[in-house]
Parts: structure tokens; sequence; C-alpha cells
């Protein structure tokens, strides 16, 4: 595992070119091609819970549903 500096190095490098639109992204010389920006947001969520596992805290989600018959 990654300390926490390559981690959050990683993820602000995903999401400089997630919102650049760019595909590519290179750091530590390596190159990783993305085939869309769904798959950027899932390498970006396994960071922010390798980040969150390495700070010792878990990440919490809630999930709200709410109905109603229409009427």
């Amino acid at each position: 595992m990654a300390d926490i500096a390559t981690l959050r190095l990683r993820r602000d490098v995903l999401t400089s070119q997630r919102t650049s639109g760019v595909a590519r992204v290179s750091y530590d010389g390596k190159t990783v091609d993305y085939r869309s920006v769904a798959e950027i947001d899932r390498a970006i969520e396994a960071l922010d819970r390798e980040i969150a596992a390495a700070e010792g805290r878990r990440m919490v989600r809630h999930i709200r549903v709410m109905a109603t018959k229409g009427l």
C-alpha cells in the first residue's frame, strides 16, 4: 500500500484530468488510459477509500429513499 501523500497525489492528478476531459493520466513515470469519465470516477472513489483506510477512518455513505403514490 502506498503512503498517504502518494495516494493524495494520484487523486489530485485524476481529479484535474477529469475536469479537463483528458482520459490519459501520467504520474511517477507511469501512464494510464481511461475509457470514460465513469471509469475515472471509480478510480477516484477507490483512492478515497484507500486514503480513508490509511488515515484510520471509514467512509460513511447515506442513501435516502423517498417515495410517493403520485396522488
